[in-house]
């Protein structure tokens, strides 16, 4: 027996069944990817938002006079902040209601956005960036899970590969759109259009998804052989952390994507002093690089899918095999002088670089039960910011201050030496861990 589900949270109280006239058959197949392509371009206006800046670097740089520390440290307090506030914000969503949560954080961080654009120093924009890091905390966590409710669980890597590259695109539009009109208008008005994008998608997503739709159109774990809750209540807290997989899983992706985040604020500035590309060519070029990465965690997620619809452990597998890539890819490509060779390696790395993200959540998501799926995802997205997204711009910037950005860019690959250790002790430990996951839902 399983546990029901009213809208986005798990109540206390039995829902009657009967009481939700159920979707018609077209409904049901065309409900879910209404889900997943609005949530989507939210999570693309997310890091447009967040990642526009590193497009208008050179900008602030010149004009308020400041260090790449300073720089890096716009970016990881973005970054801090959601790894702070994504584990309570995202069990508020599980609570409160996933939809309404959504709208609520992407209203947040639209006017931080609007704010950035007004900002008449540095302190000032640092304190519209920590909003938007608020607005943000939890809409991967939140969004991913609203995802995933409505596909089947043996799509999971597939859909987390694909929703989480909107982080790349996301980037990719932010810093190719900010960096253009940086250029022709002035840095204020690259955060002034990411704000209003935001705004309309709010209204678009207000209008077409509830927390009442999401229930009627709700993926029965049980029918997909997937851990479930206790009938009628939350599964408790502390299952987040209950096996030695899932622990695994949360440090082997934050750890990887160090290198993501590292990717995302210095790859612009980085062509822009190693090649002498102007800023708006050197954002564009970076952009390409992040598209390559977005593009990577949809096929990486694609392919671990169909390599383990009946050999689960090969999400792991996979996962590993695409941590060590980015590992030697980048490892080298960072060590060669600036030229052809070295962007063709560069950029085939990068393609590697995320490509753990979708395996991760699927991993995460079956290791936890749907009730606190949202806040699984928070504990990942925490995990995700604190070692890696937070970590990785302004630890990158403090090393580039000490040793200049070149010399920097060739330690940053090392991290993933971590992130291998992890999936590997992960892998080890996952059959005992699911046995343990599932117990529960196979005596019942």
């Amino acid at each position: 027996m399983t546990s029901l589900v009213t809208g986005s949270r798990v109540d206390d109280t039995v829902v009657d069944p009967a009481s939700t006239q159920a979707p018609t058959k077209k409904a049901r197949r065309l409900f879910p990817w209404v889900v997943f392509t609005l949530t989507f371009a939210l999570l693309l206006s997310d890091y447009m938002s967040r990642q526009v800046l590193s497009a208008v670097f050179p900008f602030l740089k010149l004009e308020w006079a400041l260090t790449d520390t300073q720089l890096g440290a716009l970016t990881s307090v973005v970054a801090l902040t959601v790894g702070l506030l994504a584990v309570p914000l995202s069990l508020l969503g599980d609570r409160w209601g996933r939809v309404r949560s959504i709208v609520l954080m992407a209203v947040i961080w639209s006017l931080a956005t609007a704010g950035s654009a007004v900002a008449a120093n540095y302190e000032q924009l640092m304190l519209a960036r920590v909003f938007i890091g608020v607005g943000e905390a939890a809409y991967g966590s939140v969004g991913l899970a609203v995802v995933l409710a409505v596909f089947p669980a043996y799509k999971r890597a597939s859909f987390t590969g694909a929703f989480m590259a909107g982080g790349s695109f996301g980037s990719v539009l932010g810093v190719a759109l900010g960096g253009a009109l940086a250029v022709q208008f002035g840095w204020r008005w690259s955060f002034g259009a990411m704000a209003v994008l935001g705004f309309v998608l709010v209204l678009l997503y207000r209008m077409f998804i509830s927390d009442k739709k999401l229930d009627a159109h709700r993926v029965d774990d049980a029918a997909e052989g997937e851990p479930v809750s206790v009938p009628g209540k939350r599964a408790p807290l502390r299952t987040l952390f209950s096996t030695p997989s899932v622990i695994a899983a949360y440090v082997g992706s934050g750890l990887q994507l160090f290198l993501a985040g590292s990717l995302f604020a210095w790859l612009p500035s980085y062509l822009n002093r190693a090649y002498g590309l102007a800023p708006d060519r050197a954002a564009a070029l970076a952009a390409l690089a992040i598209l390559l990465m977005g593009t990577g965690m949809i096929v990486c997620g694609w392919v671990t899918d169909r390599l383990s619809r009946h050999v689960a452990i090969r999400k792991w597998t996979t996962a590993i095999v695409y941590s060590l890539l980015s590992l030697v890819l980048l490892g080298v490509g960072f060590a060669l002088e600036p030229g052809a060779p070295q962007l063709l390696l560069l950029g085939v790395g990068i393609f590697f670089a995320a490509g753990t993200t979708g395996p991760a959540g699927a991993m995460v998501a079956n290791l936890t039960h749907e009730s606190i799926r949202a806040t699984a995802f928070g504990t990942l997205t925490l995990a995700n910011n604190l070692l890696g997204l937070a970590a990785g711009p302004v630890v990158t910037g403090m090393l580039a201050d000490r040793l200049g950005l070149e010399s920097a860019m060739k330690i940053v690959p090392m991290v993933a030496v971590g992130a291998l250790v992890a999936l590997i002790l992960g892998r080890r430990a996952y059959p005992k861990s699911l046995l343990k996951v599932n117990a529960p839902a196979v005596t019942r």
